[in-house]
C-alpha cells in the first residue's frame, strides 16, 4: 500500500526530470535552458540521493551531446562550478518540499538564477583569461554577462512554471483515479 502512495509522484518527478535533459538538447537562447529549474525541481520532488544525483547525470549525459551539436568541449575547468552551482539549486529545492506555493517557487527560481549568474561568471574570471585578474576585471565579466542572466532568469521561471505545474497536474489526476 505505501508503494501505491509513492508512485503518483515519484514517476512524474523522475519523468518530467528527465523530459528536462531533452528539452536541453533543443534549440534555445544561450542560458534560456531548462537546467536550473529542473535542478530546483529535482531538489523539491525527488527524495534523497535522486534530488542530487539524476540532475547531474542528465547534465552528464547531455553535455557530451551538446558539444557535438555546437563543436565545443563538453567538459572545462568550469564545469565543477556549474555543476555546483545546480547542486546549490538541489537544496533549493529541497526547501520547497511540502511548502510548495507559486510564490515560493518563483523567489526560488529567481535565487537559483541569481546564484548561478554569481557562481559561473566568477569562475570565467577566476579560470580564463579574457577579464583581468582584478576587480575591475570582475566587475567587467559580470557585466558582460548581464544578458545571459535575463536569459537566465527568463528560463528558470518559465521551466519552473512548467516542471511544478505539470507535476501538480499530473499527480492530481492519477490521485483521482486512485
Amino acid at each position: 500500500m505505501r508503494g501505491q502512495q509513492e508512485l503518483p509522484s515519484k514517476w512524474p518527478a523522475l519523468s518530467l526530470t528527465a523530459a528536462g535533459g531533452l528539452l536541453r538538447v533543443l534549440p534555445h537562447p544561450p542560458n534560456l535552458a531548462p537546467v536550473g529549474a529542473m535542478s530546483l525541481f529535482a531538489g523539491a520532488s525527488l527524495n534523497g540521493w535522486q534530488a542530487y544525483l539524476v540532475p547531474l547525470l542528465i547534465m552528464a549525459l547531455t553535455d557530451p551531446i551538446l558539444g557535438m551539436m555546437h563543436g565545443f568541449a563538453p567538459f572545462s575547468r568550469g564545469t565543477v562550478f556549474i555543476y555546483g552551482s545546480f547542486l546549490i539549486s538541489v537544496a533549493i529545492g529541497r526547501r520547497l518540499r511540502g511548502k510548495q506555493t507559486a510564490g515560493r517557487i518563483g523567489v526560488a527560481a529567481v535565487l537559483c538564477a541569481v546564484q548561478f549568474y554569481l557562481i559561473t561568471n566568477f569562475s570565467t574570471w577566476l579560470l580564463g583569461q579574457m577579464y583581468p585578474h582584478t576587480v575591475a576585471g570582475l566587475a567587467a565579466c559580470y557585466v558582460a554577462a548581464l544578458p545571459f542572466f535575463g536569459y537566465t532568469l527568463i528560463g528558470n521561471l518559465f521551466y519552473s512554471a512548467f516542471f511544478f505545474g505539470a507535476h501538480f497536474w499530473l499527480t492530481r489526476r492519477q490521485l483521482a483515479r486512485a
